[in-house]
């Protein structure tokens, strides 16, 4: 299929047109004596931050290998040698503990699937050590929350963050809870849904009739099946504004995989995000060369997907960190915009439908007995105007 998606990208800078370079030259020493000239009045400063910042000095490390060393200091090599070395032991760590976090909740009769971590590095790129991972996020059934939590506190984690709730809105406004274990130094996301509502998704019974067994590990590791993992990864990058090349990498390694691209356009319609599988493919294609096939034609067939596509390309050039508390605001603005734009006409009804449900904000504003937080629903426009108004009040 013939490539007219043309993005607009002289306003990447040439460290990160470097960096994009090496991600797609998949160690051809010969594209790489071709293309010398890249490396030429280079930032190396500048070039070092954007791997680190973007998580992909496993894969740029390894490619540079094949570099003249007169092109590339000595000390830039080294140092993503160092991360390269600290990242692959902590993929090993990460998949020592994946492995004893699925059989403990097997154990416990806890069906869980883990969504990313060294289990996507070794499927996607075939070794543990081209991908960096900080965390492990495993999917469980909601019901099983409170057990799995139990489990986690019991094996000395410790809970991130209790996040206030209110009629619980927590089952579909949040999708995740945080735990930390403070001597292994290892993070755990459990989740109950792939993404935050209120838009629809695939259930849990669902995702696991379709799940995958790893062979990553000798006990039964359990992870998504390739078209739902398909979807969840441009899910979540999409939302994340593709902030980070690590996950536009996952998207090219996946693309090339045997998939049933019949069943991930029916997935994607299902759920209202055809235009989302368009912008990642579009983006896949334009920075890292992804073949586009005819079998992605319905994802490309939305009208915005090209736009936002376009647009996501503001997160590359200011290298941002959605992460890192506070976000300036010009880019929290920005970022707001763009999620509402990313929702499909029934899922911006839901998102603002959303609204009128309470919020924990309106019992802190109006302290009422849990048997009449029913209430809060007629009153929480009051509140809210309420709230505003003291907001711009104050001095």
């Amino acid at each position: 299929m013939v490539n007219n998606y043309n993005l607009n990208l002289t306003v990447l800078t040439k460290e990160l047109k470097l960096l994009l370079f090496l991600m797609k030259m998949e160690n051809d020493e010969e594209v790489l004596l071709n293309n010398k000239r890249l490396f030429e009045d280079i930032d190396w400063g500048q070039f070092l931050q954007l791997a680190r910042h973007h998580r992909v000095h496993p894969i740029v490390y390894t490619a540079l290998k094949g570099a003249d060393k007169s092109w590339i200091p000595s000390s830039v090599v080294e140092a993503l040698r160092m991360d390269y070395q600290k990242s692959t032991f902590q993929m090993l760590h990460l998949s020592g503990e994946m492995e004893q976090l699925s059989k403990l909740f097997t154990e416990h009769k806890i069906q869980s699937m883990v969504l990313k971590g060294p289990i996507l590095s070794q499927d996607l790129y075939g070794d543990v050590s081209l991908r960096t991972s900080r965390d492990l996020d495993i999917l469980i059934p909601i019901d099983d929350l409170d057990n799995a939590e139990a489990l986690l506190l019991k094996l000395g984690y410790d809970k991130l963050v209790e996040f206030s709730t209110i009629l619980n809105d927590w089952r579909w406004r949040h999708h995740h809870i945080t735990f930390i274990h403070p001597v292994k130094g290892v993070t755990v996301e459990i989740h109950w849904r792939l993404n935050p509502g209120p838009a629809k998704e695939p259930s849990f019974h669902e995702l696991w009739e379709r799940r995958r067994l790893s062979p990553l590990t000798s006990f039964p590791v359990y992870f998504l099946g390739k078209e739902d993992l398909f979807f969840y990864l441009a899910s979540h990058g999409a939302r994340h504004g593709w902030s980070r090349l690590r996950w536009l990498a996952d998207m090219d390694r996946i693309a090339k995989q045997k998939l049933d691209w019949g069943k991930i356009n029916c997935l994607m319609q299902q759920y209202k995000c055809l235009h989302v599988g368009g912008q990642t493919i579009i983006l896949a294609s334009q920075l890292l060369n992804t073949p586009i096939i005819t079998e992605m034609k319905p994802l490309l067939a939305a009208s915005n997907s090209m736009r936002l596509a376009q647009d996501a390309i503001f997160y590359l050039k200011e290298m941002i960190n959605l992460h890192t508390i506070p976000v300036p605001q010009h880019v929290s603005d920005y970022h707001k915009r763009h999620l509402f734009s990313l929702m499909s006409f029934q899922n911006k009804i839901l998102f603002v439908m959303s609204f009128f449900y309470p919020y924990p904000e309106d019992a802190q504003t109006l302290p009422l007995p849990k048997a009449f937080h029913f209430l809060y629903f007629p009153l929480r426009p009051i509140l809210w105007a309420w709230r505003k108004t003291r907001k711009y009040a104050l001095p």
